[in-house]
């Protein structure tokens, strides 16, 4: 218990430095530059410090529990025993692989799903656009594309194909993509692969990363285990303006058919 409390106390401590600039910046902006008082300091304060305290908490349960799961699924599904590799047997075709592929889309798209800045900018989207974008339906286009993303990034540290091809490949889509969809959606759309990358995913992810190159034979973690944020990154905004895409030619559809 005592070395917990110690450990704890140097994780709020090193919060602190962190968060302290960003609290400096915006009160030295509030005090200084628009010379206003802080209209409710007592409640910034108590606001301060639990943010301190969450982020804190927050980086420990990432060290205790989330970090270590993903290495523990990403080594358990590349073990010799479950992927039924033979004693003579060193290497296998990237098609054994396919419950990681499996695991990585099913990680990807759950996390994104509870991702709470793309709940926030889903709300707020369906909100602004009086309905003609749905809540639901970008959230599950986000999270679709953030599933593929994470698989197909699994596959490449699975075959140690290089990444450069995946991404520059992924934004030749966007970029055509681009061009034909509505226009209404073009900034939301990029802006969902930015929401991805947030508190639920990376960890889970960078650490699924990581276990996985560090289990596949031939691997190397510091090469091969990173890389899978940009997925995650990318494959979302295909995803929304291919639904963006997809809504509204069968709106147009729809209009077109009626008498």
């Amino acid at each position: 218990m005592i070395e917990w409390s110690t450990h704890f106390a140097l994780a709020l401590l090193a919060t602190c430095r962190d968060i302290m600039p960003i609290a400096a910046i915006i009160i030295g902006f509030q005090l200084l530059v628009i010379r206003k008082p802080l209209a409710h300091p007592q409640k910034t304060l108590i606001g301060f410090l639990y943010v301190l305290l969450g982020i804190t908490f927050f980086l420990e349960g990432l060290d205790m529990a989330l970090f270590p799961l993903g290495k523990l699924m990403a080594t358990q599904l590349t073990t010799p025993e479950f992927l039924g590799l033979g004693a003579n047997q060193q290497t296998l075709a990237w098609r054994a692989y396919a419950w990681v592929y499996v695991f990585a889309a099913s990680i990807g798209f759950a996390t994104t799903l509870a991702e709470p800045s793309l709940l926030a900018v889903a709300l707020k989207a369906e909100q602004i656009s009086g309905g003609a974008i749905h809540a639901w339906g970008l959230r599950i286009a986000v999270s679709i594309g953030v599933a593929f993303g994470i698989a197909l990034g699994a596959f490449r540290i699975v075959t140690g194909t290089e990444l450069y091809y995946f991404i520059i490949s992924g934004y030749v889509v966007v970029l055509i993509q681009t061009l034909f969809a509505p226009k209404i959606i073009i900034g939301l759309a990029y802006d969902s692969g930015g929401v991805t990358t947030s508190t639920v995913t990376v960890p889970l992810v960078t650490a699924l990363g990581l276990g996985l190159a560090e289990s596949v034979p031939g691997r190397n973690p510091l090469l091969d285990g990173f890389g899978l944020i940009a997925f995650a990154s990318l494959f979302p905004i295909i995803a929304v303006l291919s639904y963006a895409q997809i809504a509204y030619w069968l709106s147009q559809r729809s209009r077109s058919s009626k008498p």
